[in-house]
C-alpha cells in the first residue's frame, strides 16, 4: 500500500499552484496548518524534501519538481476516474458497439466519431466496418448497439440516414473506356468485375454481381479502389469514396446506357432504442449531424 495519500499530493500541488500555503488554503478551503502538516508528513513518509524556503515563500526542490510532475498524472487520473464513475451511476455505457457499412461516407463517420469523443471521451467505441448483411447479422446477434446499413432488418425499425450513389467506374485506360461508345450489359460481361464480399458469416449474399465469368471478390472497398486504379477491373463504388479519384482523372465513370449510377438508401437502426443509454443516443445524433454537414453538394454529372 502507498504510504502517501492522493490528498497529500493534491495539497502539495495546491500550494505550488497558488503560490504558498495561505493562498492555497483559501482556494481549497483548508487551514494553512492542515496543508503544512500534510506536506511535512509527505516528506517524512518519502524521506525526501519536496519544498525549500526562499525568503518568506517556498519552492519545489529538484526532487520535488520531479515527484510533483509524476503526481499530477495521478491527480488527473483520479479526477477522470471519478467522472467516469459519476457517468456510470447515471446510466452511461462504458462501451458502445457500432456497425457501419463500408459504403457510409468516411468523412461523415470521422466527423461523428470526433463529435462523440468530445462529449464522451471515456466511453469506448468498438467499430465494425461491415458489408451487406454483416451489420444486420451483428444486430440479430445482439452484438451491436447501433447499425448503419443499406439493408432492412426484420423485426427492427430503421430511420433514413443518407442516400449514397454507387457509380460504375474503371481506370481511364481500361478496355471498356477504349471502346469509346455507350456500353451495355453484354460489354460488361466480357470483363472482370470487382465485388466486395458480404461480411456476414451465416447469411452472406451476392449483390451487384453481373454473373460475368471474370470476378474478383475482395474484403474491403479500399482494396477494390486500389485494383481499379491499377486497371484490373471495373466496379460500382460509392461516390463518396472515389470523388477525389474522379476529379483527378484517376478513375472514370463508365458510359453505360442504363444503370451507371445506383442509389443506395442507408438507414440507422438501434438494437433497442428504449433501452439505449445516453452515449448510444449521442452517437446516433452525431451520425445524423455529420451526414448533414458532409452532404454532397454537387450532383454526379458535375464531377466529370
Amino acid at each position: 500500500m502507498s504510504r502517501v495519500t492522493l490528498a497529500q499530493w493534491q495539497m502539495l500541488a495546491a500550494v505550488i499552484d497558488h503560490g504558498g500555503f495561505a493562498r492555497a488554503a483559501d482556494v481549497i478551503h483548508k487551514s494553512p496548518s492542515t496543508l503544512n502538516h500534510a506536506v511535512h508528513k509527505l516528506e517524512e513518509q518519502l524521506g525526501v524534501a519536496v519544498l525549500e524556503p526562499v525568503g518568506r515563500q517556498v519552492r519545489l526542490t529538484e526532487a520535488g519538481e520531479m515527484l510533483l510532475r509524476r503526481a499530477r498524472q495521478l491527480i488527473e487520473s483520479a479526477a477522470s476516474l471519478e467522472e467516469v464513475a459519476i457517468r456510470l451511476s447515471e446510466g452511461l455505457e462504458a462501451e458502445i458497439v457500432l456497425a457501419i457499412d463500408q459504403m457510409f461516407p468516411p468523412d461523415a463517420l470521422a466527423l461523428a466519431l470526433e463529435t462523440f469523443s468530445e462529449a464522451y471521451p471515456y466511453v469506448r467505441v468498438q467499430l465494425h466496418e461491415t458489408v451487406l448483411n454483416g451489420g444486420i447479422e451483428l444486430l440479430y446477434d445482439g452484438s451491436a448497439d447501433l447499425v448503419v446499413s443499406g439493408l432492412s432488418a426484420q423485426g427492427f425499425l430503421g430511420e433514413p440516414l443518407v442516400t449514397v450513389n454507387f457509380i460504375a467506374v474503371a481506370h481511364p485506360d481500361h478496355p471498356l473506356h477504349r471502346l469509346a461508345r455507350e456500353l451495355d450489359l453484354r460489354d460488361l460481361e466480357q470483363h472482370r468485375q470487382l465485388v466486395v464480399r458480404d461480411s456476414a458469416l451465416r447469411q452472406s449474399m451476392d449483390a451487384g454481381w453481373l454473373k460475368a465469368e471474370q470476378r474478383w471478390t475482395l474484403s474491403h472497398l479500399e482494396s477494390s479502389i486500389d485494383m481499379l486504379q491499377r486497371g484490373l477491373g471495373f466496379a460500382w463504388i460509392p461516390e463518396t469514396r472515389i470523388r477525389a479519384y474522379l476529379d483527378k482523372g484517376l478513375l472514370a465513370a463508365l458510359p453505360l446506357a442504363a444503370g451507371g449510377i445506383r442509389e443506395a438508401p442507408i438507414q440507422l437502426i438501434y438494437r433497442d432504442r428504449d433501452r439505449a443509454g445516453p452515449a448510444t443516443h449521442a452517437m446516433a445524433a452525431a451520425l445524423k449531424e455529420a451526414v448533414g454537414q458532409c452532404r454532397v453538394e454537387r450532383p454526379f454529372d458535375q464531377v466529370e
